[in-house]
């Protein structure tokens, strides 16, 4: 519990630090208008939430899992959402963008999320992680269409965070992840669309 408050403290608080060198564009960034620059810092502050709340799901799930491979399986899948974050954060500042200012309300409620996860079992709790990467994977290759073209620098990050979330979903599905219901799918996709609405403005 300590450990999750002090994860939680860091992540909104902006300490937090990159274990990767953050993935280089392999054309420099081009300047941008000032129209391209907002919808820039609007797209990245709704992804750098998104690794707000994935800080609090891993955390909540490795805090509740019953299989202690499964939990040091979810602190490694933390770090590199650490890496996300602190990415998200650097494109932010480059931007001229600030962070949602909603961000401990989305930490606590992932949080709670991942702690009903993982109170349901295992098997739950790595069905809950495929689905989230998933929706995410498909969240990210929208951005990837939306980001100015000359943003190369916004885009490589964006590019190297979808293959993480790819990756993590295939881990979770080959360590015995159930399929999720339906309806609860629906859910997590309708909560998430109202998250990204309103990060993208607040």
């Amino acid at each position: 519990m300590i450990v999750s408050l002090d994860n939680a403290l860091r992540t909104l608080a902006g300490a937090v630090h990159a274990a990767r060198v953050c993935p280089a564009p392999a054309e420099p960034p081009a300047e941008l208008s000032e129209v391209e620059r907002r919808e820039a810092g609007a797209l990245m502050r709704v992804n750098h939430v998104g690794e707000v709340c994935a800080q609090a799901l891993y955390q909540a799930q490795a805090l509740t899992a019953r299989d202690p491979a499964l939990r040091q399986k979810m602190a490694a899948a933390a770090r590199d959402e650490t890496d996300h974050l602190a990415w998200t954060q650097q494109r932010l500042a480059a931007l001229g963008a600030r962070p949602s200012l909603l961000n401990p309300l989305w930490y606590t409620g992932a949080f709670a999320i991942g702690l009903l996860a993982g109170r349901a079992g295992d098997a739950t709790s790595l069905g809950f992680v495929v689905e989230t990467e998933r929706q995410v994977e498909e969240h990210l290759a929208g951005h990837m269409k939306r980001l100015p073209a000359a943003d190369t620098a916004s885009r490589a990050v964006v590019r190297q965070m979808k293959a993480d979330e790819a990756r993590h979903a295939d881990q979770a599905l080959a360590a015995g992840a159930h399929t999720l219901p339906a309806p609860l799918r629906w859910a997590m996709r309708a909560a998430a669309r109202v998250m990204t609405t309103t990060a993208h403005r607040i």
